[in-house]
């Protein structure tokens, strides 16, 4: 062979899943060469070669692409905090920038009056319920007083309790998570739709089951459904019970309590319906939740007497 020789030296690119290939002729000193080295012969020329240069490119490209996309999560999670903090507060600002993650489009505002009324129903939401406290023993001996209006108010610990729907002889064992409220909420049926009251509380109405749901422990169930329900321990209710039920309480400062009385009158019908036993209990207070819903939310309730079930209700 003569001393002027073909070399072929292989370039790699990925191009379409294929191999390409550079054929350069060069001198027998070039022979010393890396195969793979560098583009500089001993020669001190140079080959330059289009296909690496787009390869280069091509890496920073995608050196952008990927520090672009953490740049835009960093500023997305940014946004996100900043928006916890206005939603989640109580200041000023998120008051007069209101919105709402899960819909940024209708965002809640609410009026002087009803901003008032809410944080009064909120404090009555955190006092609980504290047997050694004389005003809160009255509240009780008040319940039984209207409950039984011609029988004597027996000790706060007594069997006699259990005929209430108390699960055991001492009433404060059975609040819990319900609170003071719950204990209001029972003292404001009995006033205001005493029949009802009685009829629910003595099971007078319908074919009754052998075992049948405790009234009073019922009550403190219902309260505690319908905080969750109208998201009451929210900064401000984002459901669509929760802000129709706004509007009531715009127009009626005893609205959750109007609404638990129909609430109750409603969980005795299903019950009814349903045919149903102890076991059964959250069974049936899920589906009164659900029509209470599907009532809150239907355009003609302007007010707690507008709904469907508050037909139901007899003073």
């Amino acid at each position: 062979m003569s001393i002027s020789s073909l070399r072929r030296r292989l370039h790699h690119g990925d191009v379409d899943g294929r191999k390409n290939e550079h054929v350069d002729i060069s001198s027998a000193d070039a022979l010393n060469e890396p195969l793979l080295g560098s583009s500089h012969d001993n020669g001190g020329s140079e080959v330059y070669d289009p296909r690496r240069q787009d390869l280069w490119d091509d890496d920073r490209k995608k050196e952008q692409l990927h520090w672009s996309f953490l740049f835009s999560n960093l500023i997305a999670q940014w946004a996100q905090w900043l928006a916890n903090i206005i939603v989640g507060s109580g200041s000023i600002f998120g008051r007069l920038f209101p919105f709402s993650l899960d819909n940024q489009s209708n965002p809640v505002y609410l009026s002087p009056l009803q901003e008032e009324r809410l944080n009064t129903l909120r404090r009555r939401l955190q006092i609980p319920f504290d047997g050694s406290r004389i005003e809160h023993q009255d509240a009780l001996r008040q319940l039984w007083r209207l409950a039984y209006p011609t029988r004597e108010i027996p000790p706060l610990k007594s069997e006699l309790w259990k005929e209430m729907g108390w699960q055991g002889t001492d009433p404060s064992t059975d609040f819990r998570g319900g609170g003071l409220i719950s204990l209001e909420n029972l003292i404001f049926f009995a006033r205001n739709y005493p029949k009802s009251f009685q009829m629910l509380l003595n099971k007078v109405q319908g074919q009754r089951s052998d075992w049948e749901y405790p009234f009073a422990v019922a009550g403190i169930n219902i309260s505690f459904m319908l905080i969750q329900m109208l998201d009451l321990q929210s900064s401000v209710p984002s459901s669509k019970s929760g802000i129709r039920f706004l509007e009531l309480l715009g127009r009626d400062e005893n609205a959750f309590d109007h609404l638990y009385c129909v609430a109750f009158r409603l969980l005795d019908a299903q019950w009814l319906v349903k045919r149903a036993s102890y076991m059964e209990f959250n069974e049936v207070m899920k589906s009164t939740r659900t029509q209470l819903e599907r009532e809150l939310v239907l355009e003609d309730v302007l007010a707690v007497k507008d709904l469907p079930s508050y037909t139901m209700l007899d003073e």
